[in-house]
């Protein structure tokens, strides 16, 4: 794994790195790698955005913009489980996101992966995504993220990250940087509408400057929400 950045000491991820709550933990992942195998494929993501939600009565504040916002679902199951599973669910019926589940036991919450850059398995990233103009576009937003680590929801929602459990017919793995990026920026949720989608919860996270990272919009009613802030 530290091969692929050879500049940078990675280790993998615990059960107790991803207990904190999702907004905690977010910023946490920047500069990890995910790496997903399947069918002797391999491709590895270094993350370079990523968002928390909260789930219904998790940490200090109601996040209306998470899927566990009312409560338990089958849907939502996942969240709602052991912490370092990805929670991978079906976006506008067509793209696979995926979601490093975390916080406190108990509670509900993930941390979705919004966009990497592929350091490694780029030429099968590539046949998966062969829209991809560039490189770059690979995994830049989360259901390109989710085309070119090869994760398919329903198959993959609950593959152990920290484990490596074979599950779906894949091993996931996590690992995160020995020492956290310093340099980290936040901001409002991609997306989402109304205030949750605003500054009031700057829980998107990205590398300043990284090229993958995906474009900002606004959510329904939420530039008018901030408008108002």
């Amino acid at each position: 794994m530290t091969d692929l950045l050879p500049d940078t000491r990675l280790r993998p991820a615990t059960r107790d790195d991803l207990t904190p709550l999702p907004v905690e933990v977010a910023p946490r992942l920047l500069g990890g790698i995910l790496t997903v195998t399947m069918d002797a494929a391999t491709v590895a993501l270094r993350i370079t955005e990523v968002e928390a939600y909260h789930g219904k009565g998790t940490g200090p504040v109601p996040d209306l913009g998470s899927h566990a916002r009312m409560g338990y679902t089958a849907r939502n199951a996942t969240m709602w489980g052991e912490q370092g599973h990805l929670y991978v669910y079906l976006s506008h019926g067509i793209h696979s996101c995926a979601n490093v589940v975390c916080g406190p036991e108990g509670e509900a919450g993930g941390v979705l992966l919004r966009a990497g850059e592929i350091v490694d398995g780029i030429e099968i990233a590539r046949v998966r995504r062969p829209a991809a103009h560039t490189d770059r576009e690979l995994a830049r937003g989360p259901g390109r993220l989710g085309d070119a680590m090869g994760l398919t929801h329903a198959l993959h929602d609950g593959i152990d990250v920290v484990d490596a459990t074979p599950f779906g017919g894949a091993v996931a793995r996590l690992a995160l940087r020995d020492e956290p990026l310093q340099d980290v920026a936040s901001g409002p949720r991609v997306g989402i509408a109304g205030v949750f989608g605003t500054d009031a919860f700057p829980w998107r996270f990205w590398i300043p400057g990284d090229r993958t990272v995906s474009p900002f919009r606004w959510g329904r009613g939420a530039a008018e929400a901030a408008s108002r802030l």
